[in-house]
């Protein structure tokens, strides 16, 4: 099983893949075999990288309203896809420890290996667009000193988090912390749960 450095890595093979067309149509080319540890970072950072470019383009104040409605629902199913890809990697490391008995005094993680691992591959793209930030040339030195600490302040998050990461799954390993998955509840595209969508159905 990789570490947290290892999935930094893939991350950010991800992040600098993408920026080779910085195309948030582009394919993904995924360059680990399917079923993969590795697969399953790779394509959950493209995902996050795909949509992070999407949350840029919305906010254009010029935006074309039926292209922004468009963007939204894109944003909205990609949210779906971040979502289910954190279960995926969930399930990875449910099967890695399921040979371990939690100790009678383990204590419960609120948050999963794989929701760590999400909040893990956003750092990587704060990281890599605030380092874009400190070497633009049509800015003043005040733009690139407040990215500059602002920069110092996430590379000593990525160093907590890789600390965080890698206890985290010796003390799984070692039965001292446990924890559950619990499958996500959206109610949102649910269209028996969505007021908006299950009521217009009962009025057509």
């Amino acid at each position: 099983m990789l570490n947290a450095n290892d999935c930094y890595k893939v991350f950010l093979q991800s992040i600098e893949d993408f920026h080779k067309s910085d195309d948030v149509n582009a394919m993904i080319e995924c360059p680990y075999r399917t079923g993969t540890f590795e697969s399953l970072l790779y394509v959950k950072n493209w995902i996050d990288t795909v949509q992070w470019h999407l949350e840029d383009i919305i906010r254009q104040p010029d935006i074309d309203p039926e292209e922004g409605m468009s963007i939204k629902r894109r944003i909205d199913k990609s949210n779906q896809d971040r979502t289910d890809m954190v279960e995926k990697i969930d399930d990875f490391f449910i099967s890695q420890f399921n040979h371990v008995s939690p100790r009678s005094d383990a204590r419960m993680n609120s948050e999963t290996p794989a929701w760590l691992l999400d909040r893990m591959s956003i750092l990587m793209l704060k990281i890599y667009h605030m380092k874009e930030q400190t070497a633009r040339k049509d800015v003043d030195a005040q733009h690139i000193e407040k990215c500059k600490v602002k920069l110092n302040i996430l590379l000593e998050q990525k160093s907590d988090m890789q600390l965080a990461f890698d206890e985290l799954l010796e003390d799984i390993g070692d039965g001292k912390r446990r924890f559950k998955v619990y499958r996500q509840m959206k109610m949102y595209n649910d269209a028996s749960l969505n007021p908006a969508l299950y009521g217009n159905k009962s009025k057509a």
